[in-house]
């Protein structure tokens, strides 16, 4: 008998980059990951460390490396090295981006498929490439087990048309499909659950609002298992503020920019997404950590960043009581809300008085998950529990991907 069970290969491409892991769907313990990087560069690389390794191993792909050749070398030169490993994988889990509203649960990878997320690529040009990219090289390179795509927007496909809608002529919305998408679906889903479980009830007992706060941002409202309303739109574009996207703006603000600034629709779609968020607050970074100590020296920008950042959380997270009718819990996760304890502290002292959130201060000071603490922050007399659950998208895509094994 296999010494690891039956794994799951896990695999999130980026537009030059591939994230991989094996990892046992039954109880999270993974046992090999990695990410390629630079793909398609001068300087393409790939590091891997395997469960017990104290240190990552790094190798270069060679220049002009893509995603099929990171790929062959994980099948290769990784995976030879425990060639049980290598056998116990018995399925793949791809994370797609946007899959429209064709995709509602995960879903068995045929060239039909493919042939869709090429179809919504318009709503996300910068991610559904490269995740086929890295479907037709995981085919190619593991082509005797099955491959599921999980769509981060799936979880959102539950919004009632009153949430995901725009107020524009109808036929924008039955001719090109523009509507409110959402993004980080499978983490939503995920902290939802684990929530329900921390609160000793079903997922479909209880209303959770939960916050993914990383270098893309949202925030989702989770009726009984179900999302109900999500921060993002059409692409990962509205909403917060963000590492270098700009959140919710007035759309006559491109207009303006047009014809003020000269600039073209192009130009002001690159500002919007990359040069602005965190980046263009802080004036130093799109990363939080620097921005916090900025913060505690009382750097005015940084402050501004901070601030800013956690009063639009706020208003979000409010607004989607209207949406619940009663909240049970607040999580926070990803990157920010799993390591950025003033950005909590902010936010939750912002919705105190409304609605009676009070955090555990001494508590959420030590919920960073880069310390291993992890789960409630808020006080006995808080009216909503606060939770810092640190977000597995891996698990839940090898979990959905396990589905599909005969």
């Amino acid at each position: 008998m296999n010494k690891y069970g039956e794994t799951a290969l896990v695999i999130n491409c980026g537009s030059s980059s591939v994230k991989f892991a094996i990892l046992d769907p039954k109880d999270g313990r993974v046992f090999v990951s990695g990410i390629a990087e630079a793909l398609n560069l001068e300087d393409a690389r790939i590091s891997w460390k395997f469960e017990g390794d104290k240190e990552k191993q790094k190798a270069s792909l060679g220049a002009g490396a893509d995603h099929t050749k990171a790929l062959e070398f994980l099948d290769k030169n990784i995976l030879s090295k425990d060639k049980e490993l290598s056998e116990s994988i018995v399925s793949c889990g791809h994370r797609i981006v946007q899959g429209g509203d064709i995709y509602t649960e995960p879903t068995l990878i045929n060239d039909e498929v493919e042939a869709n997320i090429a179809k919504v690529i318009p709503f996300a040009p910068l991610h559904n490439p490269a995740h086929l990219q890295g479907i037709d090289a995981a085919r190619k390179s593991f082509p005797h087990i099955p491959h599921v795509a999980v769509f981060d927007t799936a979880f959102h496909q539950t919004m009632p048309p009153k949430a995901y809608r725009y107020a524009i002529p109808e036929e924008y919305y039955t001719d090109l499909h523009i509507r409110k998408y959402g993004a980080h679906g499978t983490s939503h889903m995920y902290v939802s659950q684990e929530a329900a479980k921390l609160l000793g009830k079903k997922p479909e007992e209880v209303n959770v609002i939960t916050c993914h706060l990383g270098n893309g941002a949202s925030v989702s409202a989770v009726k009984g298992g179900k999302c109900v309303d999500t921060s993002m739109g059409l692409t990962p574009l509205d909403g917060l503020v963000m590492g270098t996207r700009c959140g919710s703006i007035d759309a006559s603000v491109v207009f303006f920019l047009c014809e003020r600034a000269h600039k073209t629709p192009q130009e002001v779609e690159e500002i919007f997404n990359h040069k602005s968020g965190l980046l263009a607050l802080s004036g130093i970074s799109s990363d939080m950590r620097p921005i916090c100590e900025g913060y505690e020296k009382g750097d005015e920008k940084c402050t501004l960043a901070l601030e800013m950042f956690s009063y639009v959380l706020a208003k979000t997270i409010a607004s989607y009581y209207v949406a619940l009718g009663h909240v049970d819990a607040i999580v926070f996760a990803g990157g920010i809300g799993e390591n950025c304890w003033e950005a909590r502290k902010l936010t939750c002292e912002l919705l105190k008085e409304p609605f009676g959130v009070d955090l555990n201060e001494e508590l959420n000071e030590k919920a960073l998950a880069r310390l291993g603490f992890e789960g409630e922050i808020s006080t006995p007399a808080s009216k909503v529990k606060l939770y810092m659950i640190p977000t597995n998208e891996e698990l839940m895509i090898a979990r959905s991907a396990m589905k599909f094994v005969k």
